[in-house]
Parts: structure tokens; sequence; C-alpha cells
């Protein structure tokens, strides 16, 4: 055998988004692009706000000597200065510069936390519906991922929490707003949390909480999202601007540390190695550069809620169940039918193709990702609505 068995087992459990997504192109090659309705992705259709594209001109008309070379493997001085500035404004909380760990993306951002905190065997709580590559980051640094169910309505289930923590839990990962769901985890839901882990503190257990936000500037109708640095003592934001400023493709992103963390010049010493050992290095050179002055920039938010209200109100209207999303660019109704692998199925007949819950952890749902062209998600809707038709809703 070519590869080993673990990956051969994970490959056979693994993404759900990316067998949707070739499925789509054996439809899109028989139907053509504009008759495949295509939502498996989250990869933003919109462009990268003008501020970028105007300070990736000047830097490439005036180059700076030797801006192309190695730096600190936490990433230039300057960039972890303006992430620290825009936190400290944000938060109220004083960050510096080695607060910040500049990362190819929050994918590696996740991958270097749990790289330094993971001793073998550790627990690391994950919240159901998550994004699926959790279990797999962990497994990466010989953790054991221990999933915990949300409520009916996709919030903080506190007391499942509770139970769920071991003498073996490390941390916990939340995600705000979520993918897939699109809530928005509450101030009060944190501060609840933070009591918590106080408490474990207390007994001599530290729990860390590593908090997934590339959605937080994400965010409509005036919520905002609540800062975990200000209710919860050992905590890490990781994030990247793959979403906030339509950059997936180029993967940078950071990790900031709580200044409030017990020997954080320790954790911050230990993410810099594993950002080294790991084979990241450094965040890319260019990118690091360019999101240093757009830190207070992003994308046209209200392209996203046009979106997400057109189908919001067809999918309603046509009986679907759902919890109207507060960020991020998903939907997650629940499948009219049991099966959520069969729904989609049938989904496919219409030329839809969506991404069945079971691959965030959560049969019995199914995921719209809907950053894609608006004129796409208009030609689907009577896709959906015979959709509909044939599983009983109309």
């Amino acid at each position: 055998m070519p590869i080993s068995k673990k990956i051969k087992n994970f490959l056979s459990s693994a993404s759900w988004i990316r067998k949707m997504f070739e499925e789509g192109e054996k439809l899109r090659k028989i139907y053509g692009h504009d008759q495949v309705y295509d939502f498996t992705l989250g990869n933003p259709d919109v462009e990268p706000p003008v501020a970028f594209k105007e300070a990736l001109k000047k830097l490439a008309l005036n180059p700076i000597p030797g801006m192309h070379r190695y730096m600190s493997n936490a990433g230039f001085t300057e960039t972890r200065l303006a992430v620290a500035e825009a936190l400290s404004k944000e938060t109220g909380i004083s960050f510096s510069d080695n607060h910040i760990v500049m990362t190819c993306g929050a994918g590696g951002a996740l991958n270097v936390v749990l790289k330094t905190l993971l001793d073998q065997g550790d627990e690391v709580i994950i919240l159901s519906p998550f994004f699926v590559e959790y279990k797999f980051y962990i497994d990466n640094h010989g953790g054991v991922f221990k999933e915990v169910p949300t409520t009916s309505e996709f919030k903080l289930d506190l007391n499942a929490i509770e139970k769920a923590i071991t003498p073996r839990t490390k941390a916990i990962i939340i995600n705000t707003p979520n993918n897939p769901t699109g809530v928005v985890y509450d101030s009060d839901s944190l501060g609840e949390l933070g009591s918590i882990l106080k408490a474990r503190e207390k007994l001599g257990q530290t729990v860390y909480v590593l908090s997934d936000e590339p959605y937080a500037k994400i965010v409509y109708g005036g919520v905002t999202v609540p800062s975990v640095f200000k209710y919860i003592k050992n905590s890490f934001v990781v994030t990247s601007h793959s979403k906030d400023l339509a950059l997936p493709g180029e993967r940078i992103g950071y990790i900031a540390v709580s200044p409030k963390i017990d020997n954080s010049s320790q954790v911050v010493e230990g993410l810099v190695f594993c950002n080294r050992t790991l084979g990241f290095v450094n965040a890319p050179a260019l990118m690091q550069r360019l999101v240093a002055g757009l830190q207070y920039e992003q994308v046209n938010i209200f392209e996203y809620q046009e979106k997400r209200d057109i189908l919001c109100d067809h999918l309603t209207g046509l009986g679907f169940k759902l919890i109207k999303p507060q960020g991020a660019f998903y939907l997650f109704p629940a499948s009219p039918i049991p099966d959520d692998v069969e729904f989609v199925k049938a989904a496919q007949k219409h030329n839809i193709l969506l991404v069945p819950g079971r691959g965030f952890g959560t049969p019995g749902y199914f995921r719209i990702a809907y950053c894609i062209d608006k004129q796409v998600i208009l030609n689907s809707l009577p896709a959906f609505k015979a959709l509909a038709a044939e599983v009983g809703l109309i």
C-alpha cells in the first residue's frame, strides 16, 4: 500500500465538500456551467477591496529592497504592530507585536497552536457543527478530538461542554461566526464559558480556547462578534484575511495570544518555533507588507447580505426550516427528509450541489455556501422549488 492506513481511512471519510465539488465538475461537462448551481465551496466570489489593489500596485511599482527575503519567523515587526494596534482598539486590551505571530492562513495558525499546546493523547473539544478539518488538525499533533453538540439553535451548550471536560482536556475550538451555521456566539455565552474554565483553573487545570475567526468582519444587521479576549483568560484568536479581504489563495493570517495568559512569552516562543518547524517558516512576505495597512478594510458585506436574504426568503417560503445566519456566508437548513445524504443526491438531479450536514458532524442538515455569483442564485430558485416539490414540502 503506497499510503499509510491512517491516511487511507481519512480519505474515505474526509471532505464531503470536495466530493460534491467533483460531482459538480461532472455535471458542468454535461449541462454547462450556467445550468449547474454549485453551493459547495466557501470560496469568496467578491473582489478584494480597492485599497488592497492600490497597495499592491504601489508596492509593485516601488519595490522595497530585500522585500522577498526571510524575516523573523513571527513575521515583520511592522505588520505585527499593525495587527496589535487594531486588536487593542477593538478590545481595550493592550496588545504588542510580541503577542502576534503571522501565519499561512487560519489553517496554518490552528496547526501551529495545536502543535505548541498538545501532548500525545490530549483532548480537544470541537463543537458540532464544525469545520471538518479540525479533526485532522488535532490528529496531526497527537491530540484526540471530542465532539460536543451545540443547542438546537446552534448556540453554545455550556452544560454539555462542562460535562465533556476531563483531566485530559487541553483546548476547546470555537468558530464564530460559525461555518456552517453563520451563528455568532454572544458575550453572555463566552462569559459563562470563561467562568467554567476559570473554575477548572482553580483546580489546577488550564484549558485553552482557540477562537477561529476568519468571518469576524462578515456580519449583518449591526451584529458584532464579541472578543474572546474579554471573557476568557487563556485564549487565542486564529484568523486569516481569506474572507474579510477576499484573499483565500494568498494564505495570510495570524495568531493573537491573550496578554493575560500565564507565561505568554514562552507560549509565543513555542508558536514561533512551531511555525518554523512545521515547514511554514513564515507567512508570505508580500502579503504581510500589504495587510499591514489594511487592518481596517473589508469586502462589501452588503453583497453577501443580499444573497443571504434572497435564499432565506425563497427557501423558507418553500417550507425549508433554517436559522437565519448572523454572519459568514453559509446557510444550514434542516434536511426535509431524514437522510441528509439522500437529500443532497436528490438535489443533484436538479443540478443543485449542496453539502450534507454529516460532513460537519451534524447529520440531518445541509450546507449552502452563498458566496457565489448572484445570478447563479437567482437562476437556481426554480430548481429549489422543483426540489421542494419532489421531497414533499409543497
